[in-house]
């Protein structure tokens, strides 16, 4: 049997589990597979490859092509070797005169009705059909063009990334089952009957107009040129490949970049990837245009105001302003007068090497990171239930699901690869509890059995898991033998007198919940009488003011079930950028230092201190809020900003942007001029995950390889660009690359003890803990027991928010991001994701559209405490009547005007999911908006001139 997988090849059906083995003889050759294997499969296995259409081992078989026929001894007739399961000791011969025949006359039908222009098709070198023509000997076609035939059939161009020729369709149904089966958005079908078969895109809509989510799925599984990425159409094939890491949302998918020179033609998801097992997303497959776009930022740039033009000069001369910058503010104001903040879009290594910077160059503590901005509170409230800081499963893990709880999480759109392996689950007959103000579309899923939706009002989360834990505790739903063996019995017995107080049963939280009671019992049965359980959350429950609260309440629910430490279970949050995890692990935050380890502990401290050669602070730091604060105290002077855009992504936008304007230095270190760097004094280029070397670490704390395929556009990768401001400013750093980085990550940080480049370039990718004791790292977490010993169920008491209803501002504003876009959309507006949504709109009910004379696509004015923006509206029967929703993709929209400064009470994540308005029917932007678009305007003029000036210079 073939002991080595590879990734590249198709195996023509999906690979079968089982503790069975049959052995079987393959034109001679003994092959022993697991029991269910089909011949096709067991045949690839031992390079006898059978010629196939239909087939692709992500698929399941589906025997339409005829072209894997087979003889197998004793049985009559060629059957289709896909469709065939191996039996012990059966016979097959893949080659002889009659198959060949036989093949050759399959094949002979297919080309009768397919365009003969090969030399001119943008597949040719890279198509299935034609090379399985030549592997058939198929030399002539008998039966002519004269016929009825498909030629003539329109072309579908509507998609902005890929294009339909039905004129070279062969109907083999890869792409309508891979939209199916993989994707779960069933959004194509095989529209007629026989001759008259086609593919069609919804009620035969075009592409764009129809279901379809753009996830290449269809476009990777056509073997012909039927469905084809523009860009190899327009540019022609690739000519070598790179596996690297996606750098969008925290599913941390693996991609082959397909490139010819250093140009990437396109990205195709890599089958070896195993967080994303060969599928994609729109964003990941498509959207990697921006790393060319003209607006990229190729040359560093310094100004002395933020009300002069830029001047582009050397990197030395850039590096030297900033550091003399950095310097002067120390020596008048203090050495906590500076800091700085990391990035989740950022690799390990760079995270870690600002961290660095802050502590052993800047001489404070005074950093901090987007990650604490929105996944702080499930740091604090893991660690303090489970003793770890992180999520327990791997993605793979849902295959053995049973019920999933859905917690403020939209998978389908911000991690919708890991989305369509939950819809594949629930086709599969898993139960589905979603506990959302708005309906998702997991909820949608095609043939799901009956969910359960629990559209609580905003802010009611800890409300909700408390009944919810009530009803198990109450009915003795709770597993008895794992909360003796595992759980500290202290802490639960003073858990379980809390949270049986008839004050948090369902019915005494309907009120604050507005949620059924019987409805809230019902799902917490479902959840705690499923053989696996396992709670999938996101920014819905840690932007919060009881975020770390609610976090808590999770764990609770899954100690006291007992669904922790095996597959199908656990408490795993959603990250929602590509390396929030790995940012937190790198130390980003003022009071720990990499690996959770506190400023505080001499031990630790004295660790790096002996490997960094300097004195470390054993105070924590400034939060990015405290720095804003003391901005406007004036007394913290100067912020260096690697790879985040405070100005969009931060609450309160109004109080962010004068925090920046009371800055006497500003340096800013990105690919665009974004809304933080339009307030900076230094702008560094920044480069793309596609120009760098390094790691990402995923939700699921897999490490996974960056590799660079393109020079970096400005000349330096972020790393060495970290390096060289360190140098000047007195601190020596010498890396050589990315690997050394991580060598000292490894040698300072136990979870990373086991990890380094050759190790993850032998096992693919590691899930720390990588350690003596799990050298290729820990897949599931806690199967034995917990970092503190015991599981620690915590007391959760529900404390309103501060944000609510009022007469004044009567509408709870809650936020969430969309498919097609990410985060602040830095980069996907600079792609054709623009072609899906192109502007920020607000979401309500139309009970509340009704009763203010709104319709759709009015301008609509939203008011809170902190500041007023306006949106176009989209009525929804998505909302609950008295919420509304919007994102945060575009700068102009001002969503985060109107958000507030409230924040969680125990990391001071921001909450974003909770903010008061009021709507009105406007008929201008707001004062906000007018001031962006003038500030905007200034500062995009200030760049070009900048820009202009520095040709001019280079033209003399």
């Amino acid at each position: 049997m073939l002991q080595h997988f590879d990734p590249n090849k198709d195996y023509g059906t999906p690979a079968r589990v089982s503790e069975n083995l049959i052995t079987l003889e393959i034109d001679g050759v003994a092959v022993t597979v697991p029991e269910g294997t089909s011949v096709l499969r067991a045949a690839a296995l031992v390079d006898i490859n059978i010629p196939k259409l239909c087939a692709s081992d992500n698929l399941d078989a589906f025997g339409s092509c005829r072209l894997c026929a087979v003889q197998i001894e004793g049985r009559r007739g060629y059957p289709a070797s896909c469709t065939t399961p191996v039996d012990a000791g059966m016979k097959v011969v893949t080659q002889n005169e009659k198959i060949a025949k036989l093949r050759r006359n399959i094949m002979e039908l297919y080309i009768s009705d397919h365009p003969l222009d090969c030399l001119t098709c943008p597949s040719n070198g890279d198509c299935e059909l034609q090379d399985m023509a030549g592997a058939v000997g198929l030399r002539e076609v008998r039966y002519g063009f004269d016929g009825h035939n498909h030629l003539d059939a329109e072309k579908d161009l509507s998609n902005p990334y890929f294009s339909f020729d039905p004129s070279k369709c062969i109907v083999c149904s890869r792409c309508v089952r891979a939209c199916e089966e993989v994707q779960g958005t069933f959004a194509l079908t095989v529209d007629g009957r026989g001759f008259d078969s086609k593919i069609a895109a919804g009620q035969d809509d075009s592409f764009l107009n129809s279901d379809c989510v753009s996830c290449g799925a269809c476009v990777q599984a056509c073997p012909t040129s039927t469905l084809m990425e523009n860009n190899v159409i327009e540019m022609g094939q690739p000519e070598h490949s790179v596996v690297t890491t996606c750098a969008y949302c925290g599913v941390g998918c693996s991609f082959k970049a397909d490139m010819k020179g250093d140009q990437v033609i396109r990205m195709v998801p890599y089958k070896g990837g195993e967080a994303n097992q060969g599928h994609s997303c729109v964003k990941g497959r498509f959207a990697f245009g921006y790393a060319t776009h003209k607006d990229r930022i190729k040359t560093p740039m310094i100004r002395d105001s933020i009300n002069e033009a830029w001047r582009e000069v050397s990197w030395e001369e850039a590096i030297g302003f900033a550091a003399k910058r950095l310097k002067e503010v120390q020596a008048t104001y203090g050495r906590e007068s500076i800091g700085g903040i990391t990035s989740s879009r950022c690799t390990n290594e760079e995270t870690y090497l600002v961290q660095k910077l802050i502590r052993a160059g800047f001489g404070n503590n005074n950093t901090d990171t987007c990650a604490r901005v929105c996944h702080s509170p499930t740091g604090y409230g893991l660690k303090t239930t489970l003793g770890e800081s992180a999520g327990t499963q791997t993605f793979d893990s849902i295959k053995y699901t049973d019920t999933m709880l859905v917690i403020g999480a939209n998978p389908t759109d911000a991690h919708p690869v890991f989305g369509s392996m939950m819809r594949r689950r629930l086709r599969e007959g898993a139960q589905l509890i979603v506990a959302d103000p708005r309906k998702i579309d997991l909820l949608k899923t095609p043939h799901l059995k009956d969910a359960i939706h629990l559209p609580l009002r905003p802010g009611t989360n800890v409300a909700l898991v408390n009944s919810l834990a009530h009803t198990i505790m109450s009915e003795g739903l709770e597993d008895k033998a794992f909360i003796a063996s595992r759980c500290d019995d202290k802490a639960f017995i003073k858990w379980q007198a809390f949270i049986t107080e008839e004050r948090n049963s369902p019915e005494a939280m309907q009120s604050i919940t507005g949620v059924d009671a019987e409805d809230v019992r019902k799902a917490a049965r479902v959840y705690a009488n499923a053989g696996n359980g396992a709670i999938f959350y996101g920014l819905g429950v840690t932007e919060h003011s009881q975020g770390s609260t609610m976090v808590m309440g999770i764990a609770n629910l899954a100690l006291a079930t007992g669904n922790i430490g095996r597959e199908g279970v656990g408490v795993n949050p959603l990250r929602g950028q590509n390396n929030v995890q790995g940012s937190c692990d790198m130390g980003s935050f003022p009071h720990e230092l990499p690996g959770y380890q506190h400023v505080a502990d001499d031990e630790a401290r004295g660790r790096f201190e002996a490997a960094w050669g300097v004195k470390l602070d054993d105070e924590p730091g400034l939060r990015i809020p405290n720095m804003f604060d003391a901005a406007l105290a004036g007394s913290f002077k100067a912020l260096y900003v690697q790879g985040e855009d405070i100005a969009q992504s931060d609450p309160n936008t109004q109080h962010v942007e004068a925090a920046l304007k009371a800055l006497d230095c500003v340096i800013v270190q990105d690919i665009f001029l974004n809304e933080t760097a339009k307030f900076a004094h230094v702008l560094l280029p920044g480069s793309t995950f596609l120009e760098k070397n390094g790691t990402f670490t995923n939700a699921e704390r897999r490490i996974n390889r960056v590799r660079k395929v393109m020079p970096a556009l400005a000349g330096k990768e972020d790393w060495e660009v970290t390096v060289a401001l360190s140098n000047a400013l007195g601190y020596e750093m010498n890396y050589n690359h990315p690997s050394e980085i991580m060598d000292e990550i490894a040698s300072l940080t136990p979870s990373f003890t086991g990890v380094n480049y050759e190790r993850l370039e032998e096992l693919g990718s590691i899930q720390w803990p990588c350690n003596e004791q799990h050298p290729e790292g820990m897949p599931i977490m806690h199967v034995e027991d917990f970092p503190i010993g015991k599981g620690n169920l915590a007391i959760t008491e529900y404390v309103a928010t501060d944000e609510r209803a009022t007469r004044r501002f009567p509408l709870l504003l809650t936020t969430g991001r969309i498919l097609s876009q990410y985060n602040v959309g830095a980069q996907t507006r600079r792609t054709e994701n623009q072609t899906w949504h192109n502007e920020d709109v607000l979401e309500l009910h139309p009970h509340d559209a009704e009763e203010r004379g709104v319709n759709e696509g009015d301008w609509l004015g939203i008011s809170s405490r902190a500041g007023q923006t306006v949106l176009r509206a989209v009525i929804s029967e998505r909302m609950q009547p008295g919420v509304v929703y919007t994102t945060f993709h575009h700068p102009g929209s001002g969503a985060n005007v109107i958000t507030t400064d409230s924040s969680d009470w125990a990391t001071n994540c921001p909450e974003y999911k909770v903010t008061a308005v009021q709507v009105e029917k406007v008929t201008q932007p707001s004062e906000w908006q007018k001031n962006f678009e003038d500030f905007n305007n200034k500062q995009q003029d200030y760049l070009r001139k900048g820009r202009r000036s520095r040709s001019e210079e280079v033209g003399q």
